[in-house]
């Protein structure tokens, strides 16, 4: 095996398989980050009169801690990703695992929704 080969067929050692998760989701946590925002914006352009009084100091803390959440679920798929790297089923997930980043920020796009519209939307005086 050549040192030039992104994804070698065998299991590889520990730190090889974490250097190419690495390479695949950080990324893609830019843009998966990068589209959270662009929901948030939409929202907020969407609805400007309403969210005009959320915009202060106070709701920067509240707001990096969200960001810090949405940021800690998307390292979870190392849980997933570092075990299939390790497994005879290496060679089929380094080519699904596109589809793992799409339904997953799929999902964080439904729980953003959520989160603005039922408990962040209602109480924004």
């Amino acid at each position: 095996m050549n040192s030039s080969t992104p994804h070698p067929r065998a299991p590889g050692p520990f730190s090889a398989c974490f250097l190419s998760a690495a390479r695949f989701w950080e990324f893609r946590r830019v843009l998966y980050n990068l589209v959270l925002f662009a929901v948030t914006v939409i929202w907020v352009v969407a609805t400007w009169p309403h969210f005009r009084p959320a915009f202060t100091v106070a709701t920067l803390l509240p707001l990096f801690a969200l960001a810090l959440l949405a940021n800690l679920g998307y390292s979870t798929v190392y849980l997933v990703e570092l075990p299939l790297l390790r497994s005879t089923a290496q060679a089929s997930w380094v080519r699904w695992r596109w589809a793992l980043w799409v339904g997953g920020t799929l999902l964080a796009i439904v729980f953003e929704n959520y989160w603005i519209a039922d408990e962040i939307f209602p109480f924004v005086r």
